[in-house]
């Protein structure tokens, strides 16, 4: 048995390395796809006083403080059983709409851009943010940089920093608006609508209009028949801030959709000896193994999963742009992973379009920003989309409000089992008897996950001190010969 190890992978948040075996045909027999790391956040959250977490939690990334500030609030909000006045949720909306504006530009230009503009087999020298650069132009370039940069600076402004925010509080937010900011960001939302666009017609120039690349989108290799989750509204349009979770099956009927509180009666996680990170499942299913099909208690997240999950969208470009990517893929839901790349660009349309709407809603500066604690607290989840998938966060405290327990279910470990099965697809599907495996090969494998933007900081997190580790040392047939564990 031959084994083909790809480590570090490329183009993520995170570590992670994936290990292909072929048999002795030269066919893909198995694929690991292996994350060395531990979360520990659920640990030593522990102890601390529940109003301090909205401030601890975005440590657990820098890529996505935002969705962990947010899903915190939530939780605690729920922790103490207060209701935020509506200001205050349209606060919180607005703030989560520039971050995943900025995420997704991140993600679009920096990670994904690079296999469609350069083509996946290019020169790796070359394949990357600086190569994109080159070929579509400086010009597109700093808009790029500009839109980034704003949407830093708005969050900047409302939360107090870029990066690690210290906003939440429980039954609000900590400060609204001025009118002069107000119209900062109202300017700073018009620039992003048209940055949106820009970004839907570079996405039609450089993939859609590309016959290849669109063969290898719903191609049998990066095909993958799961159920799907996201956020609703009443309406069952796509929400990222507030709503109810909607779990879709594979044909799109709804399975259920339930309230934040009640999600451990639908999500378990599966526990595989080889990765430090865990494999959500639906309850309704059951863990059936890898394995996909309409049996599977598989599911996935993020901008796919969402839209999938979804009916629509609540302003009007991103629905003709929902509609639009439905009717070109076949109809709902699509099961193309390759595909999220496209529905990322929809929800940016969204995102701008719907801070824009709420940068110029006359009750965006009305002062009353928080509902004081009136009860104790006891326990409360928070759940939100963050842009790689549904956020959840789970708290319980004692009667003073200090922590004793946390759960965390963050967005790429919803995906961790679909990430496992997409590159084993790929793999299988690309790599043949007698054909010679070039960079551009794997690198066509590792394309599997980056749709998924996987976040594996996020997803597992190291404490400080000596981590758990195993090492195993195989003959080459893959026979054990030696295993150490520390």
């Amino acid at each position: 048995m031959k084994r083909i190890t790809i480590d570090p992978i490329t183009r993520l948040e995170g570590h992670g390395k994936i290990e292909i075996f072929l048999n002795d045909a030269g066919e893909v027999a198995d694929v690991f796809f292996q994350v060395p790391e531990l979360r520990g956040f659920e640990k030593f959250c522990q102890g601390r006083p529940v109003w301090e977490l909205p401030s601890i939690v975005p440590k657990i990334c820098g890529v996505c403080p935002v969705d962990h500030h947010l899903a915190s609030g939530k939780a605690v909000d729920a922790v103490y059983g207060i209701d935020p006045p509506p200001v205050a949720k349209k606060l919180r909306t607005l703030y989560h709409c520039v971050h995943r504006i900025h995420s997704h530009i991140a993600h679009f230009y920096a990670l994904a851009a690079p296999d469609f503009v350069m083509g996946p087999d290019a020169n790796p020298a070359v394949r990357n943010v600086l190569g994109v650069v080159g070929k579509v132009g400086p010009e597109l370039g700093g808009a790029v940089l500009k839109a980034r940069r704003l949407a830093q600076d708005i969050q900047a402004m409302m939360a107090g920093s870029q990066t690690y925010p210290n906003w939440m509080v429980p039954g609000g937010v900590s400060k609204g608006l001025k009118e002069e900011e107000r119209k900062q960001i109202e300017q700073h939302a018009r620039y992003f609508v048209e940055f949106a666009k820009t970004s839907i017609k570079v996405f039609d120039d450089v993939v859609l209009k590309n016959k290849a690349y669109v063969d290898l989108i719903l191609s049998d290799a990066y095909k993958l028949v799961t159920h799907y989750m996201g956020l609703v509204d009443e309406k069952n349009h796509l929400q990222t801030t507030y709503g109810k979770v909607r779990v879709v099956d594979t044909q799109g009927k709804e399975i259920v959709k339930y309230d934040a509180k009640d999600y451990l009666q639908h999500v378990a996680e599966h526990v595989e000896p080889w990765s430090y990170l865990k494999f959500p499942y639906l309850k309704a299913k059951g863990w059936k193994g890898f394995v996909d099909g309409q049996d599977s208690g598989v599911y996935r997240a993020a901008p796919l999963g969402r839209l999938n999950a979804s009916d629509g969208m609540s302003t009007p470009l991103a629905q003709a742009e929902y509609e639009r990517f439905f009717k070109t893929l076949g109809g709902k839901p699509v099961h193309s992973t390759l595909a999220t790349h496209w529905a990322r660009i929809v929800e940016l349309v969204g995102a701008a379009e719907v801070a824009l709407q709420l940068a110029t809603d006359p009750e965006i500066t009305n002062p009353k920003v928080r509902e004081l604690p009136q009860q104790k607290p006891s326990e409360g989840v928070g759940i939100v989309e963050a842009s790689r998938g549904t956020l959840t966060h789970h708290y319980k405290t004692d009667e003073k409000g200090m922590v004793v327990a946390v759960n965390l279910i963050v967005g790429t470990t919803n995906n961790h089992a679909p990430i496992c099965m997409s590159i084993k697809r790929a793999a299988q599907g690309l790599i043949k008897r007698g054909q010679q495996i070039t960079d551009g090969v794997l690198n066509m494998i590792e394309m599997a996950f980056r749709a998924y933007d996987p976040c594996f900081s996020c997803a597992t997190h190291s404490l400080p001190g000596q981590m758990p580790l195993e090492v195993v040392v195989r003959e080459k047939d893959g026979t054990i010969v030696a295993r150490r564990q520390r």
